[in-house]
């Protein structure tokens, strides 16, 4: 059963009344004859009306609430310090002296103009409008809503709460704080961040991360906004259209306790994941921070993993890729590339690649001397996640065309295995993709031994040219068969092995147009200018003949070229079995 109206106290009621209709009218009528510190009393007077107004604005039952009840409680004495102080302007002898009596009168207005803060603040809130009998205006801090609740209910929680946050003391804060964690933790963490956002006061929520609030409120605060930069967009919007990044940034410098140091950049992270947001962490003079952030022994593993994830984030814009390497970033990304956490070492690869494909080739050679590729191939021959391969395997991309790089690379018979073995069995096109177009540019200056190991990788590179979608799939896997079949034994793989004949006598055929057909054309070219007879019967045998006239009718780039090659020859072994008969 919902209790009876709580009665509003009688301290705070007739304290409400004396202001109202004895202390206000009274300074109102001095504040506009004093004489002495006019402009001082009329500025006061603006500041007195607006009172008087707030206050008659609260409904009846407003001092029930304990928030209007406690800053009546301070309006009271405040006034009538303010009204000895206009007695004594009144008086011309000005007693204690005109610089005393104008030091009294800033502290005093600058007390009522707080107090009027905290009352508009409340009266905005609309906690004071709501009926005494729907909630529980006299706890410390309102029960926490349960999921079933209505939005309503939750909402009026949000606002008690950030209501408190602003104007209660610390017990008072820390409790609402409390409540506003157990609600995020209680509700859908989406739902309760999304009505946080609407209904209650972010801003406020991040001035409690300033090094001037208490450590603890400092934590919980830290916890409450890591929940909304995380819970959805509309949170993360608020926290970041509020200025939250730049408090969060300094947190995580600051030195503050292992805990709130992860809970504010898990925050960063998180906003910098935002395409839109990543760039003000620049602004911000973010950079620097989470570069420190990342060195050894300056945090937990969880810190230094989300501090390199969020320079993966932002590491795409030019400014901030400059400033990674002049603040010394590159030595520290590549420390975290040997980490023993899989996330740190996939981020730190990613950043690296931002680096080296978006950076110019003083940038590459940089990343190469800092000593980038050792640890890079080492996480590639030892990771097991699909994922870590392809941001490794991307940055080793991107760095090969350092001389130095490709050098080691093309050296690395481990290295050519590995990437045979992402096309065999690595299960993701796109890191087949990425060993095709590496096989492709490092191919001309391996040794035949290593082209030979990579003889498996002929079927599936053939496989990876009838891909329809995306058409760089096509081109990769042209290339690096290209690379592969300038092997002669290679091109006896690919002629002996029944389906890749088929697959590619399909390629050929005019009327798939899902391929484009240069692929297909410049691979036969390559069978057929290869000197084998054996390598050129196979393909007229095949049917290749009747494809590559067609396709040289229609003007395709090498289709004559092969179709000579291999129906010249052929007519050559025809008349050379007749004569010898």
């Amino acid at each position: 059963m919902t209790p009876p109206p709580s009665p509003p106290p009688p301290a705070a009621a007739d304290a409400l009344g004396q202001i109202l209709h004895a202390l206000l009218p009274a300074l109102l009528l001095a504040a506009g004859s004093v004489k002495a510190l006019h402009s001082r009393w009329r500025a006061l007077h603006g500041t007195l009306l607006a009172l008087q107004s707030s206050l008659a604005a609260a409904p009846v039952y407003a001092a029930a609430h304990p928030l209007f009840a406690d800053l009546v409680g301070s309006l009271l004495p405040a006034l009538r310090s303010l009204h000895a102080l206009s007695a004594r302007c009144l008086d011309a002898a000005l007693p204690d002296g005109r610089l005393r009596l104008q030091s009294d009168l800033d502290i005093a207005a600058s007390s009522l103009s707080l107090l009027l803060h905290d009352l508009s603040l409340l009266l905005r809130s609309g906690l004071l409008f709501v009926d005494s009998s729907a909630s529980s205006p006299n706890a410390i801090v309102l029960q926490v809503p349960a999921p079933a609740s209505s939005r309503a209910d939750k909402s009026l929680f949000i606002r008690d709460a950030f209501a408190r946050l602003q104007i209660g003391g610390l017990d008072l804060k820390l409790k609402a704080l409390g409540s506003l964690l157990e609600l995020l933790g209680n509700i859908v963490s989406a739902e309760a961040a999304h009505i946080i956002a609407s209904d209650g006061d972010v801003a406020a929520l991040l001035r409690l991360l300033d090094a001037s609030s208490h450590s603890a409120l400092r934590d919980r605060a830290a916890a409450a906004v890591a929940h909304l930069a995380t819970a959805c967009v509309a949170s993360r919007k608020a926290v970041f259209d509020e200025g939250g990044l730049g408090p969060l940034l300094r947190l995580l410098d600051s030195g503050s306790s292992p805990a709130t140091r992860e809970r504010a950049v898990v925050a960063i992270e998180a906003i910098t994941a935002d395409v839109g947001s990543a760039w003000a962490v620049l602004a911000y003079g973010g950079v620097p921070i989470l570069i420190n952030a990342c060195r050894p022994g300056s945090g937990s593993p969880v810190v230094q993993a989300l501090a390199v994830a969020a320079l993966k984030n932002v590491a795409s814009i030019e400014d901030v890729r400059s400033a990674l390497v002049e603040e010394g970033g590159l030595p520290v990304l590549v420390d975290l590339l040997a980490s023993s956490i899989s996330d740190t070492q996939k981020s730190a690869a990613l950043c690296i690649w931002s680096l080296a494909s978006l950076g110019d080739h003083e940038t590459q050679y940089q990343i190469v001397q800092a000593g980038a590729l050792p640890p890079l191939l080492q996480a590639l021959h030892t990771a097991s996640g699909l994922d870590l391969h392809d941001s490794v395997l991307r940055a080793i991309h991107a760095l090969i065309v350092v001389p130095a790089a490709a050098r080691t690379l093309c050296s690395s018979p481990l290295f050519f295995a590995q990437l045979t073995d992402f096309m065999c069995h690595g299960g993701s096109i796109l890191l087949q993709q990425m060993a095709a177009d590496i096989v492709a540019e490092l191919a001309p200056a391996v040794s035949d031994d290593t082209k030979r190991c990579m003889a498996p990788c002929i079927g599936i590179l053939l496989k990876m040219m009838e891909a329809a979608k995306p058409a760089t799939v096509q081109e990769s896997a042209g290339h690096g068969l290209l690379a592969l079949v300038t092997l002669k034994s290679n091109r006896k793989e690919l002629i002996r092995d029944e389906k890749s004949v088929t697959r590619l006598l399909h390629m050929l055929d005019p009327r798939n147009d899902e391929i484009d057909k240069k692929y297909p054309v410049s691979i036969v070219l390559a069978l057929a200018m290869g000197g084998e007879n054996g390598t050129r019967r196979r393909l007229a045998d095949a049917g290749v003949c009747q494809h590559l006239q067609k396709l040289a009718e229609a003007g395709v780039p090498g289709a004559k070229k092969a179709l000579q090659r291999i129906s010249g020859n052929r007519l050559k072994s025809l008349l050379s079995g007749g004569w010898n008969k």
